[in-house]
C-alpha cells in the first residue's frame, strides 16, 4: 500500500480511474435496476414488495464496508503512518453513512407489508442504526478536531474500536431471535431463485463502483483543500 503513499502518484492514478468507476457503476445500477423492478417475477409470499432488495442489500453490505474502510484505514495510520490514511477515512465516512442510511429506510419500508410494522427492536435493526450513530459520531468527531494530529489519532481510534459492531451485525440473525431473515446468499449457494436473483449482482457492483468513485472524489478534494490550505500559509507567512 505503501506505492500509493506518495499523494501526486495516488492522484496520477485516481483522476483517470474516477469517471470510469462512476459511469461503469451508473450503468450497471440502472441494468439491475430495470431487470430488478420490470422483468424478474413477483415473490410468491411478499409479491412486488421484494423488489426492494437490489437496493437494500447492497445499501446494507456499504454501510458495513464503509466501516470495515475506515477501521483498515485508522489501522494504517496508527502502525504504519500511511500519509493517505487519515483522507482515506474521512472520505469513506459520508457515503457509508448514506448508505446506512438508506438501508435503514429501504429496509423500514420493506418490514411494513412484510412484518406489519415499520420498526422493530431486534438484533439486526438496532445494530444498524448504532452503526449510522457511530457514522454521524465519526464525522462530528473528524470536523471538531480537524487540522489536528493528536485529533486524527482520536478519529483512528474511534474508527478501529467501532468496527466492533460488525460481527454483531452480521451475526445478530443467528445470536438473537429476530423477525429479520437469516441469511439468503452464500458464497456457494443461494436460497434465492435464480429468476430473482439476477439483477442483484449488478446492484451490487454497480453500487460498489460509485461508492469507490465517490470516495476517490472527495480524497481528491480533500488533497486539493490542503494544498491550497498551505499555499496560503506560505504566502501570509512571505
Amino acid at each position: 500500500m505503501h506505492i500509493f503513499a506518495n499523494p501526486a502518484r495516488f492522484l496520477t492514478i485516481a483522476r483517470p480511474l474516477t469517471p470510469w468507476l462512476g459511469w461503469i457503476g451508473a450503468l450497471l445500477i440502472v441494468a439491475g435496476s430495470i431487470g430488478g423492478l420490470f422483468i424478474t417475477p413477483p415473490d410468491y409470499l411478499q409479491g412486488d414488495s421484494v423488489r426492494i432488495l437490489y437496493i437494500h442489500v447492497p445499501a446494507a453490505w456499504l454501510g458495513m464496508a464503509g466501516w470495515s474502510g475506515i477501521a483498515a484505514a485508522s489501522l494504517m495510520q496508527l502502525v504504519w503512518r500511511h500519509p493517505l490514511a487519515s483522507v482515506a477515512a474521512r472520505a469513506m465516512a459520508l457515503p457509508g453513512g448514506l448508505f446506512t442510511a438508506i438501508c435503514l429506510a429501504s429496509g423500514s419500508i420493506w418490514g411494513r407489508p412484510t412484518w406489519g410494522t415499520w420498526w422493530e427492536w431486534d438484533g439486526r435493526l438496532t445494530s444498524m442504526l448504532i452503526l449510522l450513530f457511530l457514522y454521524i459520531g465519526y464525522g462530528a468527531l473528524t470536523s471538531a478536531t480537524s487540522g489536528r494530529q493528536s485529533g486524527d489519532r482520536i478519529a483512528a481510534i474511534y474508527g478501529i474500536v467501532g468496527a466492533v459492531n460488525l460481527p454483531i451485525i452480521h451475526y445478530s440473525v443467528l445470536w438473537w431471535n429476530t423477525l429479520h431473515q437469516g441469511q439468503s446468499i452464500g458464497l456457494t449457494s443461494s436460497k434465492i431463485a435464480p429468476s430473482m436473483l439476477w439483477p442483484l449482482p449488478l446492484t451490487m457492483l454497480g453500487f460498489t463502483l460509485l461508492f469507490v468513485a465517490i470516495v476517490l472524489m472527495r480524497m481528491r478534494a480533500a488533497l486539493a483543500e490542503g494544498k491550497v490550505e498551505a499555499r496560503l500559509r506560505r504566502l501570509a507567512n512571505a
